[in-house]
């Protein structure tokens, strides 16, 4: 027991020195008049991962170092090591300005791809504003476009997906929330549109079941004037549902819906 605290206690020790030596390394390069020296001290550091300090140092020499055979390399582990430090959204600024910058690049299509996969990161989870979502879509699918063939192209096929999936949960929920404040009229202008931008979405059979209750409780709780047409967009709503998923969980709901409509659609001409 006594030997392990021992070994421990020269482990802190040895790490602790370290340490020191590295802080000093990064003082010695800050402190440099030589950009060569902040250079290397910089790739050094971003090998280590320290990209607190590879970021310091590459920012130091940066704007010095223009036009040399250093920069571009220097420009391209700036970007990532924003990347690697998570700070994305930066990451995305610097790889962008390098990619249009170094076109020519032989890390130019890498940079390009780094700029949309720095705005995948950022975009955040589906019950939040998608704008950064649907920035990342538009960047990777120019990726795409410009380099169908790259050894990036499958990955961006696939986080292309996971976004619209993002996107189509988003869109659902919204359109629910809508339904659920009985707000029928907006409800069932969001289940239009979500059937229109998705149709091959697998909870379009629940959507489209709950156009026809919104079509049906909407005209229930309107003026006369407006019943009929609104319990017949129930009724037609329902013809088109059984055509499309005769089989489904909800019919027995979807035909209740339908009855309601025709009976209430018999009464209005017997009124009138």
């Amino acid at each position: 027991m006594l030997k392990r605290g021992y070994f421990n206690h020269i482990l802190l020790v040895f790490v602790a020195l370290m340490l020191i030596g590295c802080h000093k390394d990064f003082k010695k390069a800050l402190k440099s008049d030589d950009w060569q020296v902040k250079y290397k001290t910089a790739l050094k550091y971003y090998e280590e991962k320290d990209y607190y300090r590879s970021i310091t140092l590459f920012e130091e020499i940066l704007p010095i170092i223009r036009g040399t055979e250093e920069a571009e390399k220097a420009n391209f582990y700036h970007a990532y090591s924003y990347f690697n430090d998570k700070q994305y959204l930066t990451s995305a600024h610097y790889f962008k300005q390098f990619f249009v910058i170094y076109s020519r690049s032989e890390y130019a299509l890498e940079a390009e791809y780094m700029y949309a996969y720095s705005l995948y990161q950022q975009s955040p989870v589906f019950s939040l504003d998608q704008s950064p979502t649907y920035e990342a879509i538009t960047a990777m699918q120019n990726f795409l476009n410009k380099y169908p063939y790259s050894e990036y192209s499958e990955k961006a096929d696939k986080i292309i997906d996971v976004l619209q999936v993002k996107l189509e949960k988003k869109a659902a929920d919204s359109s629910k929330e809508y339904h659920k404040l009985r707000r029928y009229k907006a409800a069932l202008v969001a289940f239009e549109n979500f059937t229109r931008d998705y149709p091959d979405s697998d909870i379009n059979e629940e959507i489209r079941f709950l156009q026809i209750e919104a079509a049906y409780l909407l005209a229930r709780q309107s003026i006369t004037t407006k019943q009929k047409e609104r319990y017949q967009k129930a009724v037609d709503l329902y013809l088109a549902y059984i055509d499309r998923y005769e089989g489904s969980k909800f019919i027995k709901n979807a035909e209740d819906y339908y009855s309601n409509s025709i009976e209430a659609l018999a009464k209005l001409r017997t009124n009138n």
